[in-house]
């Protein structure tokens, strides 16, 4: 919540200084659709932790499902926008690649320092 909060705050300040005045309801609503989006995916890996909370899934269990299913939600993320941008499909499939490699290679990193 504090992300897609801040997220918020952020997108608002952004367009009026960019703008140089203040932001209306249509703008409100533009920006809204790309705080739910950051808030979905700083969300998305905390399912698997309240699978834990229930005892659905081991704790250790719901680490790794969140931080590889988080990489793939970076690499959908990462097709949908190169998609978005006109790019065709093997291009926009190359730029999620590339994202995921980034990412996984900062997960692999991680895994490494703890």
């Amino acid at each position: 919540m504090a992300v897609g909060l801040a997220e918020l705050y952020s997108e608002i300040v952004g367009t009026e200084t960019r703008e140089r005045h203040r932001i209306d309801r249509e703008q409100l609503g533009e920006i809204t659709e790309d705080v739910l989006a950051v808030a979905f995916g700083v969300a998305f890996p905390a399912v698997w932790f309240l699978l834990a909370a229930v005892g659905a899934v081991s704790s250790d269990a719901a680490f790794t499902i969140s931080r590889w299913s988080g990489l793939g939600l970076i690499g959908f993320y990462a097709y949908v926008a190169g998609r978005l941008a006109g790019e065709p499909r093997a291009r926009a499939l190359l730029q999620a690649a590339a994202v995921a490699a980034v990412g996984g290679l900062l997960v692999a990193v991680k895994a490494l320092i703890h």
